[in-house]
């Protein structure tokens, strides 16, 4: 006979996500002042604006030098679930490379893609697809 080792089976333990979120993140305005950047449609280009979004974020972690984040790329629900994999990584990697490129320590800085599993707006049209096209931060240590 099978015996649970929870004696509650509603209090089941949740496996931590890739790395713990001690600082909030981006996307609810709870990351320390990091801003979310966004992406067009099937690019992972950052723009002028994502540029001077990062620059800002650079700022902040210039100031914390013991700040430790992890960027996560996400998708639109349009497209595969593989091919939205692979452009949520080359989102996050891109603002990655851009931060190591303003000086933010690469070791500082973790990536991860969430492809389209992790939407903000799971409406169908555009401005929902806009806003889920993006790389959002997630303070991991302080």
């Amino acid at each position: 006979a099978w015996v649970s080792l929870f004696p509650d089976e509603t209090e089941l333990p949740n496996a931590p996500l890739a790395d713990e979120n001690t600082g909030g993140d981006s996307d609810s305005g709870q990351a320390m002042g990091l801003q979310t950047v966004t992406f067009a449609f099937d690019s992972f280009v950052l723009d002028g604006n994502s540029k001077s979004r990062l620059k800002a974020n650079a700022r902040i972690l210039n100031e914390k030098p013991n700040l430790r984040i992890q960027v996560e790329g996400h998708c639109d629900q349009k497209g595969g679930i593989q091919y939205n994999l692979a452009l949520g990584e080359k989102r996050a990697n891109s603002v990655r490379n851009y931060l190591i490129d303003l000086g933010i320590s690469k070791d500082r800085i973790s990536t991860i893609s969430f492809g389209k599993e992790r939407l903000l707006s799971d409406e169908w049209n555009e401005a929902s697809f806009a806003r889920n096209r993006r790389a959002n931060f997630v303070v991991t240590s302080q």
